[in-house]
């Protein structure tokens, strides 16, 4: 009987232990699942798709800490429509290590690994000087080798004459510029005028510039963001923990690299970074409005309280104040909607109308130096 009850525990225990291991191996699963689903993603927008880009990162080919392929299969996990591959022509700390005498090398090799990938691998070169001009992407180009010439000017020009798309990298790094601000000089002013500077980074690796986004306004330039990456994505964003590198959304008629051109040289960008939308109203908003809608209404019985819930489609946590006539039940008025969440608010209408307005001021994006958007959502009560 003593050997039948040992064997009868040893039995039970060894149930409990795959038990608990199944349980482990779930819960394993989940959060892997969990971290690898990290997509970029926000709502395409009307007449346009909203393309995911990062045109700005560096590896082993310049100064660089990883191979090509990390860095497909890095914006691959991230969801990534487009990188591209801007190399610094002047700057080759690996040269001895790595000799390439061809500086298409980078690109080349990101294109073979993003074969089998639905991403597009953009040509490029990071044109990098002392200030003036200091540190410009020519992105689109035909041929970097092409690119190397004494003159800056030769530089901007020749990448001009293979068609490509410029712009001002970090103006208001503190390596070249230690007040953090924009010096914007007589040079980068002609180059703006001779159409050789299209675009300017409000945003670029962790850092925010108030004064490249009214350069970009006072100008007409593309507002871009990138990551400039040099090591590892996640590690730099803490993309584990929730984090997400600096992508420009750039609203595109068609999924290819000649339309993203086209929608950056016509100046259709919305940065996103640190979850701040940073863009022109005429995107910001349509982008916003895409994100945010109403998919339920509901009036509290006995009472002209209406539970009204807002919708978010996007990674974005939207933080908002209330700019309506009416004041909430359960909220002051500054409102939180989570990414791919709800929130609910029960708004104290007084009259119960069958449809009003809600308006917000959103302060997780921004249009202009201290400016948010505001936006309008419809109640309908149908």
């Amino acid at each position: 009987m003593k050997l039948k009850a040992q064997l009868t525990e040893y039995i039970h225990r060894g149930r409990m232990l795959r038990y608990i291991t199944a349980a482990l191996m779930t819960i394993s699963i989940l959060i892997a699942h969990d971290r690898d689903n990290r997509a970029i993603e926000f709502p395409n927008i009307p007449e346009y798709l909203t393309l995911k880009c990062d045109l700005h990162m560096h590896t082993v080919f310049s100064d660089g800490s990883v191979w090509p392929d990390i860095r497909v299969e890095e914006a691959v996990r991230d969801g990534l429509d487009a990188i591209a591959t801007t190399e610094h022509l002047e700057y080759q700390p690996w040269r001895n290590d790595i000799p390439h005498p061809d500086r298409n090398r980078s690109h080349q090799l990101a294109s073979y690994f993003s074969r089998d990938e639905n991403l597009m691998v953009i040509n490029g070169s990071e044109i990098t000087r002392s200030m003036p001009p200091g540190h410009a992407n020519a992105i689109f180009i035909e041929d970097a080798n092409r690119l190397i010439l004494d003159d800056p000017l030769d530089v901007f020009q020749e990448a001009r004459r293979q068609g490509a798309f410029i712009f001002w990298n970090h103006p208001h790094w503190i390596s070249q510029s230690p007040d953090a601000l924009v010096p914007l000089s007589n040079i980068h002013k002609e180059l703006i005028r001779d159409g050789l500077l299209e675009g300017i980074e409000v945003v670029n690796d962790t850092t925010y510039s108030d004064e490249a986004l009214q350069i970009a306004l006072d100008h007409n330039l593309t507002i871009l963001g990138t990551s400039d990456i040099h090591g590892i994505v996640d590690w730099q964003y803490k993309i584990p923990d929730s984090g997400h590198r600096p992508v420009t959304l750039v609203f595109s008629r068609e999924r290819t690299a000649r339309s993203i051109k086209q929608g950056l040289k016509n100046r259709r960008t919305v940065v996103w970074f640190n979850n701040l939308l940073i863009g022109r109203e005429e995107y910001i908003l349509p982008l916003i409005n895409e994100c945010l809608d109403i998919t339920a209404v509901r009036y509290r019985k006995g009472s002209s309280v209406v539970s009204v819930t807002i919708s978010n489609h996007s990674d974005a946590e939207f933080v908002m104040r209330n700019l309506s006539q009416f004041n909430f039940y359960a909220d002051a008025d500054l409102v939180t909607i989570p990414p791919h969440g709800e929130k609910i608010l029960e708004v104290k209408t007084l009259r119960s109308p069958s449809k009003f307005e809600l308006r917000f001021s959103v302060l997780n994006a921004i249009t202009a130096p201290g400016i948010h958007p505001e936006i309008t959502l419809l109640v309908n009560r149908r």
